[in-house]
């Protein structure tokens, strides 16, 4: 039996496409999908995995395969090479964590000031998240030719991300707007966009990549045509284009479109310790009065409470982490 290196597509039901890492330059047009596609089961019913997740693998994955000796364009996942991160969330309805991404060089949160309605507290659970998972998160607001950016509001929280030193990025695929930058930012790295449904993750990948055509049930990719759907996953290699790259040739970006997310419920994340997790925060923690007992919302000679005060730390944040803090311990998750 011959094993090989592989990396996760996609993948549902237990069954994944696994693009092989062992063939040079997989942009040439001399590679056929045949040559580089593994479909691939899972060696044992259930691949070892140190949390139980709604979905053993994710886009991303590195795994290593073993190949059928009869038909080479197929094989089984015997095991999962160790990752360098991950981006999960908890599934409601599974009633477990659901793993969207892994190995990734950013996780790029895309929301919009209208057209769905600007949610913050959707994005600061976000980037709580990346936060706890050590990722390197940058916050994507497409739609940015909406009248909606005018709203003093939506403007602040920008601001206030960005004091906090998030990237945040102003993208219009409508317009063009912001997407030469975005082009720079993605070249050469594996980014996962995250964000809830109708923020306009497929158009963005739309106007970077001509030959990508990403539409409700299909997909039009490097590999030929294929199944996409709004459950699962599915990492890509975007021929960026030339427009938006100086006129650059062959400058390629990996990403992974992930499904639309109606709520972001955060994962293994204690309320008492969501503090640790917001930038402001953290420095602050365990210098309380009180010390790590703190609960910083009504304790005399609380440091957040007074940062907050002095104006340090956003009320707008601040009443975000508490919101936040509320959800987890009652399990109720809002807007």
């Amino acid at each position: 039996m011959a094993l090989i290196i592989g990396t996760v597509l996609s993948g549902s039901n237990n069954v994944f496409e696994v693009e092989r890492d062992d063939i040079e330059d997989i942009y040439s047009e001399s590679h056929t999908e045949e040559e580089i596609i593994i479909h691939c089961t899972l060696k044992s019913k259930r691949l070892k995995v140190e949390t139980k997740y709604y979905n053993p693998l994710a886009p991303g994955d590195k795994v290593q395969v073993e190949l059928d000796d009869i038909n080479k364009n197929k094989g089984q996942i015997i095991s999962l090479i160790p990752r360098k991160n991950q981006f999960v969330r908890w599934n409601v309805k599974g009633r477990c964590p659901q793993l969207l991404a892994a190995n990734l060089d950013y996780i790029i949160l895309v929301t919009t000031p209208g057209q769905p309605d600007f949610r913050p507290r959707f994005i600061d659970r976000e980037l709580a998240q990346a936060e706890y998972q050590n990722l390197t998160p940058i916050i994507l607001v497409n739609k940015y030719d909406l009248a909606e950016v005018q709203d003093e509001d939506f403007q602040v929280r920008l601001k206030i991300w960005e004091e906090l030193g998030y990237k945040v990025l102003r993208i219009s695929a409508k317009t063009g707007e912001g997407l030469t930058e975005l082009a720079e930012l993605l070249t050469g790295k594996l980014s996962a966009l995250v964000g809830q449904s109708g923020v306009g993750k497929s158009s963005l990948v739309n106007v970077l990549d001509n030959n990508c055509v990403l539409k409700t049930g299909s997909l039009s990719q490097k590999y030929g045509k294929g199944t996409h759907t709004t459950t699962k996953g599915t990492l890509m290699h975007l021929h960026l284009n030339e427009s938006i790259v100086g006129g650059m040739q062959n400058v390629y970006a990996s990403i992974i479109d992930t499904p639309g997310v109606r709520r972001f419920v955060l994962h293994d994340i204690a309320a008492e310790d969501l503090a640790l997790y917001f930038r402001e925060m953290k420095p602050l923690i365990g210098k309380c009065t009180y010390g790590m007992s703190c609960s910083h919302n009504t304790e005399p000679g609380c440091k957040i409470q007074e940062a907050v005060y002095s104006g340090i730390i956003s009320e707008e944040r601040y009443d975000s982490w508490k919101r936040i803090c509320e959800e987890i311990k009652t399990g109720s998750w809002c807007d």
